[in-house]
């Protein structure tokens, strides 16, 4: 554990994953982000349209005319659907990379901790060695002027 060397590396190392884990959890979070945003503005535009569509039956739809805005009705349903689904993807994206990240924080956080304690204990391994030298050198002296 004298050598810090080896701990440096797993540090660098541990500190280059954490950094690749917060990439990849910044554009999860980007992409997330988007996905709402299509699915409201999908929301939006579908309950104009039924607006629309409620506006026209005030006014007095044709059988064909009626058709077509129920049918159109529908695709936007289904798109809004469509929609719900990849944001929950995202979400779900977002959260495993949340975790993935969480996890290589702990391990550099771990390997920060464990150099810190090897450092401590080199620390006072030489302190131990300098008391033990100058209290070796204390003693010889008495012993030479004795």
């Amino acid at each position: 554990m004298a050598n810090r060397a080896p701990f440096e590396t797993l540090i660098e190392l541990a500190e280059k994953a954490t950094d690749d884990a917060a990439k990849r959890l910044g554009a999860a979070i980007r992409a997330g982000a988007e996905t709402e945003q299509k699915l409201s503005l999908l929301n939006e535009y579908r309950n104009d349209y039924a607006v629309r569509f409620q506006a026209g039956l005030a006014a007095g739809l044709t059988a064909i005319g009626y058709r077509n805005f129920q049918a159109f009705l529908e695709k936007l349903d289904s798109a809004v659907a469509g929609q719900e689904k990849i944001v929950f993807e995202a979400k779900r994206r977002i959260a495993i990379e949340r975790a993935g990240w969480q996890a290589c924080e702990r391990k550099r956080l771990s390997y920060t901790t464990l150099s810190n304690r090897a450092q401590q204990e080199l620390l006072l391994r030489e302190t131990r060695l300098d008391q033990k030298q100058t209290d070796e050198r204390a003693a010889r002296q008495l012993a030479h002027k004795r």
